[in-house]
């Protein structure tokens, strides 16, 4: 049975492992849900981050808000993403991917919409955007359901580059709202529709702005999304479980290690997105720090949509080694550009060496997605030496996406950790260093951790295979 017969939506026949039935149909349904599961991912991740450019803005167009409340309002997406990943990691196998994606789209409506009423009035009282701010956390925690629901699609020779599609090119909704938002708040051509404009004041000089259309502008993107997954994607019955059958693994070691690794590769990706713009303006005071910020997560998200061949190529673990021991590099470039080693310190070196940091952050994050689903793979006869290879190929898949979603989530609070580091840094020492030596540590622990579990000759990737218990009769 082909894979469109299966169902109109449900596809009850599901078998990405059968070069058969994924040549005959099942590639072509694989192929259409992955691409509408982008733009989708796009979106939450332009929501979950605008947040940071609307309050650059509110200061000038008279709200009265504290730098440290300022401060907050930019962190509290990061933080709530981060935590409703957590919950997102398992809903797909209990409610169905394409009824997921629908309701998960359609909930950006209400930051989008809330962001652009509430910066019309500078009498919004603080506590609206402090609701606004945890709203727009919804945006990062869709992360966790699409790559989840991507996941049961792809063969495992496949699976690793189409991780790294959905989410490289989700990614590039952070790029993508940096470049678009600067633009869109100084266009009036929709004013009746959106609202009058607010008069901005920086440095004496008055100018009208549009704020609002920093959430108006992705109310139709929202809407048109939602609809094509709705219309378009498929929910796949062997991928049902519970959330009692994928807790499970809370028990795995893997599942762990790889939250550590994660959070080393997209806590960085996201981290650095953050901090960048502030950090830039705060070391070099004359660079307009706006005008380069959205090329940090644009190669960021292109390297980890076109880089997961080479990690099903080559192998996650070797590339993984490979990402780390590069972003320690980077690392020790930066502490170069800012002067530390006793340099004058240098724009140009300090934006090249993070542009470096986020095309290895790019690399990682594909690296690790795709050694995920090998990593059950390889330790499911040990955990089910009893069961037949269906039996375990199914488990595989289910804790796969549940480690997946989970360790998106772990990774996810590196937007927060960040920026605070580089924060209390700057605070404490008056520079960068002591976050940047922070960093350099922990990169060089993921080298340890990698090769210790994974990387080395003799690693549970690299072991040969036990054959199964047969059970008697």
């Amino acid at each position: 049975m082909s894979a469109e017969r299966s169902g109109r939506h449900v596809l009850t026949d599901w078998r990405p492992e059968d070069p058969g039935f994924w040549q005959a149909s099942g590639k072509r349904v694989a192929t259409r849900n992955l691409w509408i599961s982008v733009p989708n991912l796009t979106l939450a991740f332009a929501i979950w981050m605008v947040w940071s450019m609307v309050v650059a803005k509110l200061k000038l167009i008279g709200f009265k808000f504290t730098t440290e409340q300022l401060f907050w309002l930019t962190a509290l997406p990061a933080l709530s993403g981060a935590t409703l990943r957590i919950f997102y990691s398992f809903l797909v196998p209990i409610l169905g991917g394409r009824l997921w994606t629908l309701v998960s789209t359609l909930s950006l409506l209400i930051p989008a919409i809330g962001i652009g009423i509430a910066v019309q009035n500078p009498a919004t009282p603080y506590w609206v955007f402090v609701a606004l701010a945890l709203a727009c956390g919804l945006g990062g925690g869709n992360f966790a359901s699409s790559m989840s629901n991507i996941s049961f699609f792809y063969p495992k020779a496949e699976k690793g580059n189409a991780l790294a599609v959905n989410a490289g090119f989700g990614n590039l909704g952070v790029s993508l709202m940096q470049f678009l938002v600067p633009v869109v708040i100084t266009l009036g051509a929709f004013a009746p529709v959106v609202g009058a404009p607010q008069i901005a004041v920086e440095k004496g000089v008055e100018s009208q702005v549009w704020l609002q259309n920093a959430g108006f502008v992705w109310v139709p993107f929202i809407v048109a999304a939602a609809v094509a997954a709705w219309v378009g994607m498929n929910d796949i019955a062997s991928a049902k479980a519970s959330f009692a059958a994928q807790s499970v693994v809370f028990k795995r070691t893997h599942n762990w290690v790889m939250c550590y690794l994660y959070l080393g590769t997209f806590g960085s990706f996201i981290g650095f997105s953050a901090a960048f713009p502030l950090l830039t303006k705060t070391l070099f005071p004359d660079v307009n720090a706006l005008q380069f910020a959205f090329l940090g997560p644009l190669v960021g998200a292109a390297s980890r949509a076109l880089t997961g061949w080479v990690s099903d190529k080559f192998g996650g673990e070797y590339v993984t080694t490979w990402v780390f021991l590069a972003m320690s590099l980077g690392v020790g470039a930066v502490l170069y550009s800012v002067g530390a080693t006793g340099a004058a310190p240098s724009f140009a070196f300090f934006f090249a060496a993070f542009i470096w940091l986020f095309f290895w952050t790019g690399v990682g994050n594909a690296s690790t997605f795709q050694m995920i689903p090998a990593i059950m793979r390889s330790d499911m006869p040990r955990l089910m030496p009893a069961a037949d290879p269906a039996t375990r190929l199914k488990a595989a898949e289910m804790e796969s996406a549940a480690i997946v979603g989970f360790s998106s989530a772990i990774g996810a609070f590196g937007g927060f950790f960040i920026p605070k580091a580089f924060g209390d840094s700057l605070k404490a020492t008056g520079g960068p260093e002591t976050a940047l030596l922070v960093f350099l540590g922990f990169y060089l622990s993921c080298v340890v951790v990698n090769w210790a579990f994974y990387a080395r000759r003799n690693s549970m990737l690299h072991a040969p295979q036990q054959p199964a218990i047969k059970v008697p009769a």
